[in-house]
């Protein structure tokens, strides 16, 4: 069980790499346990000094007004900026996709995003929360089988830019699921279902950055 107390979970012994959720607001737990279970080491990041460690990071789903307004009171948001400036790997589903995408069609006043995602965005673009529906998505980058996308006031990513490649869309064409390198958005929660392959494909993502890292730096060996 992940408590609001909670700094890390997962297991003890974990060898995997360690990977931030934004725990300000919204479904971090979910995210954490399924983290958790895969082999990370998951932290929970509320202050900006969690945000230093981490070797890539999963924003949740939540309301992403909510979670702006939380990130800079905190103080997380301009270290957040920074890291993903700087490459760090992050998985944002439904808000999380907000918070992440270069730009937002209909924010309210004074509401900022992290960046980093060449997408346009539109916030709630499948009406109210009682319009949620559930369906069969083709990803091709994680195989046959479809995935259960369950779509909860989710946004829409309206036009997809240069740097970033579509995983995800709907029969009538509106895209659900992007990637731009290390970054990938969904506007769905694949939490929800218990399908982990996007969060195995993000971790895959995590992991070579890592060793990448790894084999670029002196060897510390005697």
């Amino acid at each position: 069980m992940v408590t609001l107390r909670d700094e890390s979970v997962g297991s003890a012994d974990a060898t995997g790499p360690t990977v931030g959720v934004l725990a300000l607001q919204g479904d971090f737990r979910e995210h954490a346990r399924v983290l958790g279970e895969l082999g990370a080491r998951v932290v929970l990041v509320r202050r900006p000094e969690d945000v230093e460690g981490i070797d890539g990071l999963v924003i949740p789903g939540g309301e992403s007004t909510v979670m702006d307004k939380l990130s800079r009171a905190f103080g997380v948001a301009e270290p957040l900026r920074r890291r993903i400036a700087e490459g760090l790997p992050v998985y944002g589903t439904c808000a999380g996709l907000i918070m992440i995408a270069d730009t937002l069609l209909d924010a309210i006043d004074g509401q900022q995003n992290l960046g980093g995602l060449d997408v346009v965005v539109r916030r709630n673009a499948f009406g109210s929360q009682n319009q949620s529906f559930e369906t069969d998505l083709e990803v091709p980058a994680l195989g046959d089988e479809p995935v259960r996308a369950v779509f909860i006031r989710g946004p829409v990513v309206e036009s997809v830019g240069e740097r970033a490649t579509p995983l995800a869309s709907l029969p009538d064409g509106r895209v659900v699921a992007v990637e731009q390198g290390d970054l990938v958005g969904t506007s769905f929660h694949p939490e929800i279902q218990g399908d982990v392959r996007f969060h195995e494909y993000f971790l895959a993502k995590v992991r070579a950055r890592v060793r990448a890292g790894d084999s670029s730096s002196p060897s510390t060996a005697a």
